[in-house]
């Protein structure tokens, strides 16, 4: 059972209609372009606390135990409810419920142990992810919850009977049964359970070292780059690479300082790998790359892409007059930019007028209607029910509901799901752009849809009284990424939660999302709704395809990294090597990425990934061929085209991971094998 009312007012900024009278007028900004260009308005403090996402036991830090417990009691009923009743459909309903019940606590809490700011509310969802996930590993090793499973999967009468549906997530749970050694003598199960229980707390202890600051003497810097750094004392904290700083000194002690080895956590990763690969062997794989990539797009794993290198040479071009003319890995980001805007005159300071971020959400909801006929609506969070002031709450709904609100809406289903937009920066908030699903979309018993609950965070900067949050060209497509797997999971209409949105096949995951990229970088659609937030002039024409012509550019380089960090992760999770994770990074580098290893870094322990994709990066690479073809063959010639908007949904969003993801590409099959067989050869 895996766990995975005000409107803002619109005339905050005065826009020119007319350059011949120069006469002021507001804006134009939709309710959805107000409410995310305007400051938030306060919560009133009067109201009753509802709790964090509206459960009333969550006002408080000790609510994460009661909500614990009353999860554990369902637990408990269900367990029962399944092992007694004949083998049926409602074996899997049950089934789904169970995993349902434990995914409500366990998915809030994955969210707020690293998104509130409340040190007590992370330590409590951090307490309850764990005791949430020993729960799981036991009921994934309990024989007689397998043994009800398992009659109705022999049972042919029974099997044919069920709809493909619950026949593919009866399949599913037995499958997670499987890879969790239900199989092993009763010693090797306490063994795997052992092993599952260890990895949750080296889990946690890795993913939280990946974000910690390191710091070094003041003194050990020169005096003119200091200030660029967060400086405590006598000492400075780097907590990134900087790697967009136009000063190269500045990028160099970043990228050395925040990548210096920390012993600790190369023994916590060390252990990791080892307990993985040890668990993969226990329950019968060859190792536990092989044991992640079973039910996946990939199947086995042992293929990377091999690019060509001509990017970097563009890159080294660009360094001659710098005080190195050697291209170094913190040199990346910075020249890869750098020959972007030399080529096509892209500068993001004068693109980000165009990109408020109210402007943004404008375009996704313009987008979003034109195609699938969904929208937005903006809705005032209760007292306690966000986790921050900024936060905002976005709901799917009816477009004839009337409520002050911005909705995720379709034109004849009414409301879809809830998601909360926690887009701005502040203290102690993780640095990274992500989707956290809170609840799945199911059918209910009493033939209620179960809404999808969400939340999107990025790290943007605030409004203020006189300017919105104003988006560089990245941040911008970043957005759009993100809003991918938002519509994901409020678009999928699947009967089981275990198998809702982004709940499928890894490598097929990032398809929403990767594709969101290519509408995000179109000139049609950025037409649509770039236009400066003072003038609402729109972005020029000149512009906007300056920009999009320049994402072409250095594609492989980047591409090129993103197959150094798959193979990477692949071998960390292949056969041990019986050497270091830094002796492994440093030939995966010389043999997948065209930029040297920087003696004394360890990259590899800021790999957040290799938490929740271990052995599984490689999704990227899959996701954005798949979207690709997806692109080219259904978007290009028209990206507002609501027939295939519709279909898009129909046979691809709406499935989750109910239907298998090549099923979902068919007609594919054929240009999906070529890339797999013939661009990603065997590199182990």
């Amino acid at each position: 059972v895996p766990v995975q009312r005000d409107r803002p007012t619109s005339d905050m900024f005065p826009v020119v209609r007319n350059s011949r009278t120069l006469s002021r007028h507001v804006t134009t900004w939709s309710p959805v372009g107000a409410a995310f260009n305007a400051q938030q308005r306060k919560v009133d403090l009067l109201q009753k606390n509802v709790g964090l996402f509206g459960v009333p036991a969550l006002s408080t830090p000790a609510g994460f135990e009661v909500a614990q417990q009353r999860a554990l009691r369902e637990t408990e009923q269900l367990v029962e409810t399944a092992c007694n009743n004949p083998p049926g459909a409602l074996t899997v309903e049950t089934f789904d419920q169970l995993s349902d019940s434990l995914c409500k606590v366990a998915d809030l809490a994955d969210f707020v142990k690293v998104g509130h700011p409340d040190p007590a509310f992370r330590d409590a969802a951090e307490k309850a992810c764990i005791n949430i996930g020993t729960v799981v590993e036991r009921l994934n090793t309990n024989v007689e919850l397998c043994r009800s499973l398992k009659n109705l999967l022999d049972n042919k009468e029974v099997l044919d009977s069920l709809d493909p549906d619950t026949r593919r997530v009866a399949e599913l749970f037995m499958f997670d049964f499987e890879i969790s050694g239900i199989h092993l003598d009763e010693s090797k199960v306490r063994k795997a359970v052992s092993l599952n229980v260890n990895l949750l707390d080296l889990n946690n202890e890795f993913l939280n070292g990946t974000h910690l600051p390191n710091r070094i003497e003041k003194t050990a810097l020169p005096e003119h780059i200091r200030h660029c750094f967060s400086i405590d004392g006598n000492s400075i904290q780097i907590g990134g690479l900087h790697a967009d700083s136009p000063d190269e000194l500045v990028r160099e002690a970043a990228y050395k300082i925040f990548l210096f080895p920390n012993s600790s956590l190369l023994l916590c990763l060390d252990d990791l790998l080892t307990c993985r690969n040890e668990l993969a062997k226990l329950v019968g794989y060859e190792s536990f790359a092989h044991r992640a990539l079973n039910g996946t797009m990939a199947k086995t794993p042992g293929k990377v892409l091999w690019l060509t290198a001509k990017d970097f040479n563009l890159m080294r071009d660009m360094k001659m007059n710098s005080r190195s003319t050697v291209l170094m890995p913190w040199d990346h980001s910075y020249f890869s930019s750098a020959v972007r805007a030399e080529r096509y005159k892209i500068d993001p300071s004068l693109y980000s007028p165009y990109f408020s971020l109210g402007a943004c959400m404008e375009g996704l909801n313009m987008l979003f209607s034109q195609l699938l006929g969904v929208s937005f609506r903006n809705e005032q969070p209760m007292a306690g029910e966000v986790w921050s002031e900024e936060v905002r709450k976005l709901v799917r709904e009816h477009r004839k509901c009337n409520s002050c609100c911005l909705a995720v809406v379709h034109e004849t289903e009414g409301l879809l799901g809830y998601i909360y937009c926690d887009f701005f920066r502040r203290p102690d908030k993780p640095h990274q752009d992500c989707h956290f699903t809170i609840q799945g979309g199911r059918l209910k018993k009493d033939g209620e849809y179960q809404h999808p609950v969400v939340v999107l965070m990025l790290s943007l900067p605030p409004p203020t009284r006189s300017t919105p949050t104003l988006l560089n060209p990245g941040m911008m497509e970043n957005l759009f990424h993100e809003m991918g797997h938002a519509m994901h999971s409020m678009l999928g209409r699947t009967r089981y939660q275990h198998v809702t949105g982004t709940r499928c096949s890894t490598d097929f995951a990032e398809v929403p999302s990767i594709l969101m990229e290519f509408f995000a970088t179109d000139y049609r659609v950025v037409n649509q709704f770039a236009r400066h937030y003072q003038t609402g002039q729109p972005l020029p024409k000149s512009m906007v395809s300056r920009l999009c012509e320049s994402k072409r550019i250095c594609g492989a380089a980047d591409t090129q990294l993103q197959v150094f960090y798959a193979a990477l992760d692949q071998v960390y999770h292949g056969k041990p090597q019986n050497r270091s994770t830094t002796d492994i990074l440093k030939q995966m580098q010389e043999k997948f990425y065209g930029l040297p290893y920087v003696p004394n870094t360890a990259w590899q322990l800021r790999f957040s990934h290799l938490i929740g994709y271990g052995a599984k990066y490689y999704s990227y690479l899959m996701s954005r061929a798949i979207a690709s073809m997806v692109w080219r063959q259904c978007f290009q010639k028209d990206p507002f085209n609501r027939d295939m908007g519709e279909r898009y949904r129909r046979e691809m969003l709406a499935h989750g991971g109910s239907k298998e993801p090549m099923l979902m590409v068919q007609g594919k099959e054929l240009t999906l094998t070529i890339f797999l067989g013939h661009y990603l050869p065997p590199f182990l």
